[in-house]
């Protein structure tokens, strides 16, 4: 049996990533809508962006060694 219509292409989440990323904004993490095949894009904040990579189990030493 199918699984239904498909709600989403790679290339639409592969557009929005890289229009997000040509504005010059980071991407935090992509979320997409099972669905409705709506894509959410999560922006980094970039005054917390050390914190957020330490807590997702970043290096430990990008704390030591930040500029």
């Amino acid at each position: 049996m199918p699984k239904g219509p498909q709600t989403f292409k790679g290339r639409d989440l592969t557009r929005a990533i890289k229009a997000t990323l040509a504005a010059g904004v980071s991407v935090m993490r992509a979320e997409i809508e099972p669905r409705t095949g709506k894509i959410i894009v999560v922006l980094a904040d970039p005054k917390n962006q050390v914190e957020q990579t330490a807590t997702a189990g970043g290096n430990p030493w990008d704390e030591v060694l930040k500029p």
